[in-house]
């Protein structure tokens, strides 16, 4: 089953709509992590929203790498967003999922691509059970050699987590209900970029088998 990764801003019913149009199955709102009773408001909210579809609504924190421990106290999912100095969110704090490595690094090397990961993070990943997760909201919202930029660094994440056997998420990560796409679309973007066909299925479906 397929759960896309979004960002709301007091949008949940329009992300509702667009999902089921999409025919997604379900979808994790993602809140950043504030304290305690922020979170169990909002995960009132979600509770009346599920009394209303039959989509399954999921809720999760992003949190900076000094909160990470907290979050995950309230929370099943625990996202970071990268900052280029990741090593202490994948090995001490242990996030659920970091996303958008790709994207820190200003420039490539002349020998190699700066795609955020390395022998040394994946290994910590694989041993912390941290997932790496790929946005599509990323890509979709970049262009021109930024955006050549960013594929050919998941090209290159893609082949370092494959080798050092690091799980991955694939999902929309949107902050707009229409930056959504449906599971095959968003699988045959992955396969293109070099991930096979069960590797894609696989991670389309990691982030409800870590929910259920």
């Amino acid at each position: 089953m397929f759960i896309d990764l979004v960002f709301p801003k007091n949008n949940e019913k329009e992300f509702i709509e667009i999902t089921g149009r999409l025919n997604i199955e379900g979808i994790c709102f993602v809140y950043k992590f504030k304290n305690k009773n922020d979170f169990l408001q909002n995960q009132e909210k979600i509770n009346k929203l599920q009394e209303k579809t039959e989509i399954k609504l999921f809720i999760g924190l992003i949190a900076d790498s000094k909160n990470i421990s907290k979050a995950k106290k309230l929370s099943k999912i625990v996202i970071y967003k990268s900052t280029g100095n990741d090593r202490h969110a994948i090995e001490k704090s242990k996030a659920n999922v970091i996303f958008d490595l790709e994207t820190i690094a200003a420039r490539d090397s002349m020998h190699h691509r700066n795609s955020g990961l390395n022998q040394i993070l994946c290994k910590l990943a694989n041993k912390n059970n941290v997932m790496i997760g790929f946005s599509f909201s990323t890509i979709l919202n970049e262009e021109g050699m930024i955006r050549s930029q960013i594929l050919g660094r998941i090209m290159q994440n893609i082949r370092l987590c494959r080798k050092y056997k690091v799980k991955i998420i694939i999902a929309s990560f949107a902050e707009k209900p229409y930056d959504m796409r449906p599971c095959p679309d968003l699988k045959s973007v992955f396969i293109s970029l070099g991930m096979h066909p069960t590797e894609a299925k696989d991670s389309l479906e990691n982030i409800y088998n870590y929910l259920s």
